[in-house]
């Protein structure tokens, strides 16, 4: 069973100790889906010998790994690096230099399976226990068993990095993935701003009136899901909302019908959601909010043909590099590339979203395809 560590000088401790690791593997393990805010509740760490565990929760202070976990000549294995960097900043100010990420390593290598029991059961037989996924992170004392399963996460990452990198580098694209990791050094949680149905999908199609109704019934839905300390999908789903402020019912009788609406949501809410929705239908026109609509664009021949030639040319090349497409060059930046049409090799330089190893790798066959 893994070392739990839970105080401050333990932690420190253990940074001394990892001075000398060039590698290191890296998870974490959230509450996501039991709490309104939620937080790391576990961090896993694993060299080649040993794997600790890191219980945040105990109130201690991890600025001891800051250091190490900013020096870039100490490698940091994770899989699908994205969220975990986020909550590494967010709750600890930590940030990760020397990422080496095995899912993105997986989509440039166009494996058919990114999923981390997917490439560990395909390459080394393993079989990871994925019923702790979804589990609170946040009970104490842990189960053995969800120890068990947190430490095994990490403990493969070494193997996996190793194998990955010698086919990148055997693929010549070693360099790709070098660029994908810094870039996703640099990834932050960011403050969403403005009224919240302009963040919820399927919104964009009510009138103003809907969307008042919708923003009412998403505030209560916040202020609902922080008292009960809950995720707010938990407290009333999406679809549910989007239907309530589509048809406004007025009576608990009217409730009943709304789909997602269940007998005992009706009995618990009914009443709180139909406040809320006479609040929205009472709303003043000027205070409404207003979907953010962007200048319609004039369909161009040219550019649809041009794009076409793109994602056909696209699909073969990715299709010889035995990549997903998408991992190759995206949809949007094709969209972009066939609206300005670039036409020469430093025009590609300063292009938005093209990353380096595209330009390099993919530029002349870009500029000829546009120059059709």
């Amino acid at each position: 069973m893994p070392t739990i560590l839970t105080s401050t000088a333990e932690v420190a401790a253990l940074a001394a100790e990892l001075r000398g690791e060039p590698v290191l593997a890296i998870d974490l393990e959230a509450d996501s889906q039991h709490r309104y805010r939620e937080q790391v509740c576990l961090l896993q760490l694993s060299t080649l010998d040993r794997t600790v565990l890191i219980d945040p929760l105990q109130g201690l202070d991890l600025a001891p790994l800051a250091e190490l976990f900013a020096d870039p000549a100490v490698r940091k294995v994770f899989h699908a690096a994205d969220y975990d960097l986020r909550c590494l900043h967010r709750d600890f100010r930590l940030q990760v230099r020397g990422l080496f990420d095995t899912m993105i390593s997986a989509q440039l290598l166009g494996e058919e399976k990114l999923g981390l029991a997917d490439v560990l059961g395909k390459y080394f037989g393993v079989t990871l226990d994925k019923r702790y996924q979804r589990a609170d992170w946040a009970i104490r004392p842990l189960p053995p068993e969800m120890i068990a399963y947190a430490a095994e996460d990490t403990r493969h990452l070494h193997r996996l990095m190793m194998l990955f990198e010698a086919r990148l580098r055997e693929l010549g694209r070693l360099e790709w993935a070098a660029e994908e990791f810094e870039l996703l050094e640099a990834v932050r949680f960011t403050a969403s701003e403005g009224p919240l149905c302009l963040r919820l999908k399927g919104a964009g199609a009510l009138p103003r009136r809907q969307l008042g109704i919708l923003e009412e019934l998403l505030q209560w839905r916040e202020r609902e899901a922080a008292r009960r300390d809950r995720p707010p999908y938990q407290v009333v789903g999406n679809s549910t909302l989007l239907a309530l402020a589509q048809q406004a019912p007025r009576t608990l009788t009217d409730l009943t019908v709304v789909e997602g609406l269940t007998p005992r949501l009706v009995e618990r809410y009914g009443r709180d959601l139909l406040a809320t929705i006479v609040c929205g239908l009472e709303r003043p026109e000027g205070e409404l909010p207003v979907w953010p609509r962007q200048p319609r664009q004039e369909r161009d021949p040219a550019v649809d043909a041009r794009l076409s030639a793109l994602k056909a040319w696209r699909k073969k090349r990715a299709g010889a590099l035995n990549i997903d497409a998408g991992v190759l060059i995206n949809n949007a930046l094709l969209e972009a590339l066939a609206r300005e049409r670039p036409t020469r090799a430093d025009a590609l330089a300063g292009f938005p979203g093209l990353k380096r190893w595209q330009r390099r790798v993919l530029g002349s066959e870009l500029l000829a395809v546009l120059a059709r």
